[in-house]
């Protein structure tokens, strides 16, 4: 079975490459923009008739959450008109299409985990771009393909807050992380695998959306204090607010999301985001 993953050099694009040994059912191709640009419409259509895919897995998303206020155009041509792209091609070409979507197309005023019935509410342009992708794979309606919403992604690759926490812990012996935004950590080796061993498995007449993201939930400032723990990283950290760390961005108060669907519908089953932090801590001996 052969398989599309685009943003290969993303976080969960590179996750999904680790593993590629573990999975010898599955023929890869990777890309990236630098050998598909899915800004090019008529490039895109080439490449997959040509691929004879079975499955793609869209990993490539604009997720510059503040540069995103001013870069509109770009942002919504990676987020929504490429999703748009690959939709029409999946259905075109009978091909399953996998794609990951974000906690930022809710507002974050619930005070209970999100389900995926609950109403999206984007609060900025990063949010609306990846809501516009899902509304318009679900209006194309390509068969036995799904929509995955993440949060708080993190990994060995790219940027992300674990990675920028040791380097500052590194840096300085005292920092301020805000303390009133909650969500769940998503290791993305966790969720590379969770997609690969559930792409068999999809059978769906019309597009369906999951949620996926570690066990449980914590603040920045707790899963700060976690990362140093880990790492016996000897650092003050002083809990601050939202207020006191403005960004161009407004980001959800609350985010944590209802996973219940998906490990019902296909077994999946999802570690504690402590334990999963454990686990990629002992492979980023250099950090």
């Amino acid at each position: 079975m052969n398989i599309l993953v685009t943003g290969c050099n993303g976080q969960l694009g590179s996750e999904i490459r680790e593993l590629e040994a573990e999975f010898p059912q599955f023929r890869f191709v990777f890309t990236d923009v630098h050998n598909l640009d899915l800004i090019d419409y008529k490039a895109v259509k080439s490449f997959i008739k040509n691929g004879k895919f079975d499955f793609i897995i869209n990993c490539a998303a604009y997720t510059a959450v503040d540069a995103a206020e001013t870069d509109v155009e770009m942002c919504d041509a990676i987020n929504h008109r490429a999703v748009k792209t690959l939709a029409e091609e999946a259905k075109n070409n009978r091909i399953k299409l996998v794609h990951i979507s974000t906690d930022y197309v809710f507002d974050g005023t619930k005070d209970t985990p999100y389900t995926e019935i609950d109403t999206p509410n984007p609060q900025g342009i990063y949010g609306l771009t990846k809501l516009k992708g899902e509304q318009t794979m679900k209006a194309i309606n390509p068969e036995n393909s799904i929509i995955i919403r993440t949060s708080w992604v993190y990994s060995g690759f790219g940027n992300n807050f674990v990675k920028t926490m040791l380097r500052l812990g590194k840096e300085r012996d005292e920092l301020n992380v805000v303390a009133d935004q909650v969500g769940s950590p998503t290791y993305a080796g966790d969720l590379a695998k969770a997609i690969l061993e559930i792409l068999p498995k999809i059978k769906n007449d019309t597009v369906e959306i999951y949620h996926y993201a570690n066990m449980d939930s914590c603040s920045w400032y707790e899963f700060a204090r976690n990362i140093f723990k880990i790492k016996n990283i000897k650092i003050k950290v002083n809990p601050i607010t939202t207020k006191q760390y403005p960004t161009a961005a407004k980001r959800p108060i609350y985010s944590v999301m209802d996973t219940t669907k998906i490990k019902n519908d296909f077994g999946v089953s999802i570690p504690h985001w402590k334990d999963s932090l454990i686990e990629l801590m002992k492979h980023l001996i250099n950090l």
